[in-house]
């Protein structure tokens, strides 16, 4: 049976050595054996496991509901293993649909055919568009339907090139900050501020006007509350939810106040 030391994991999965010793500590991921030097090594089963704990991340459960779901005396991994496939190609569908929209859309920009109305929205989310305004309007009240669309009308008003730039820039951030975090830089440090503050520009960029204190800090808030932007930076890097909110939240105090 072959057996991984932590780094080999880490590279075979793209997992970061840190979030494997991480899972270790809260028993998500524990490995098959401690050697007398100190080093994990895993087998097949946890790399098993891990591949289910992934699958679950992607399905944005929190660790803690992926470790109780693993655990239980009824798992099943051939059943899990077809629900997630379930899963996956429903979002496939979707996508393809969503390639076929921008195809139709190019064409049709470039005078290759004509395209009604209906064809411009087909693969999108209504319902999940519809859960976020709700939830916005839930959390901040009625002032919250302005902001709303004007941000709708601004991403609509973006070239596909400059929409491009836009979440370009936004992953370079995110992925600079995770870095920052994994190097054990502390969220509220000199060394993270200006990072953020490249965040809290493209925010500005985002909303047309620049975020004050009040308004960065609710922009962290509904970070840290709504289960969906929870699990989409958790599946950055684990802890990386709450490290962005804490840095976010001493950029506002620091430098916004």
């Amino acid at each position: 049976m072959s057996v991984y030391t932590v780094s080999e994991l880490a590279a075979l999965s793209r997992v970061s050595v840190r979030t494997l010793h991480h899972y270790d500590e809260i028993g998500l991921l524990k490995p098959a054996l401690v050697g007398e030097n100190g080093y994990r090594y895993y087998g097949e089963a946890e790399l098993l496991r891990l591949q289910q704990i992934l699958f679950h991340r992607e399905l944005g459960l929190r660790l803690e509901d992926i470790r109780r779901a693993l655990d239980a005396p009824d798992f099943d991994l051939k059943a899990a293993l077809r629900a997630h496939r379930a899963h996956l190609a429903a979002q496939a569908k979707r996508y393809r649909a969503l390639v076929r929209t921008l195809d139709q859309t190019l064409a049709a920009l470039e005078g290759e055919t004509e395209m009604d109305g209906s064809q411009m929205y087909r693969g999108f989310s209504p319902e999940k568009q519809a859960q976020y305004e709700t939830w916005l309007e839930d959390r901040f009240g009625a002032a919250a339907r302005p902001e709303i669309e004007a941000s709708k009308a601004r991403m609509a008003a973006m070239s596909p090139a400059d929409y491009d730039d836009f979440l370009a820039e936004l992953e370079a951030v995110e992925a600079a900050l995770a870095k920052a975090m994994a190097d054990g830089l502390p969220a509220d440090g000199e060394a993270v501020s200006p990072l953020v503050a490249r965040h809290h520009a493209w925010v500005a960029g985002a909303w047309k006007r620049t975020p004050d204190g009040p308004a960065y800090r609710t922009l962290a808030d509904m970070y840290a509350d709504h289960p969906d932007f929870r699990a989409r930076y958790e599946g950055r890097a684990s802890g990386f939810a709450d490290y962005l909110v804490a840095a976010m939240r001493a950029f506002a105090e620091s430098r916004l106040s």
